[in-house]
């Protein structure tokens, strides 16, 4: 999941996890995760679409 504190400015990213000793499943899990989490934050933005357009909407009228 990503950390909130990593998008705020200046602060600095997180180092890349090191996969190098990772074997092949635990690898393969993790991008199921990862992809789980990418389809999660996908969903949200069409959510917070849906709200901006109808607040727009609204005010607009």
């Amino acid at each position: 999941m990503v950390d909130l504190e990593e998008l705020e400015p200046g602060k600095r990213p997180k180092k890349p996890r090191d996969l190098s000793t990772w074997n092949i499943e635990d690898l393969e899990e993790y991008i199921q995760a990862m992809e789980a989490e990418i389809v999660r934050a996908r969903e949200m933005i069409t959510q917070k679409k849906g709200v901006a357009n109808a607040a727009n909407a609204l005010f607009k009228s």
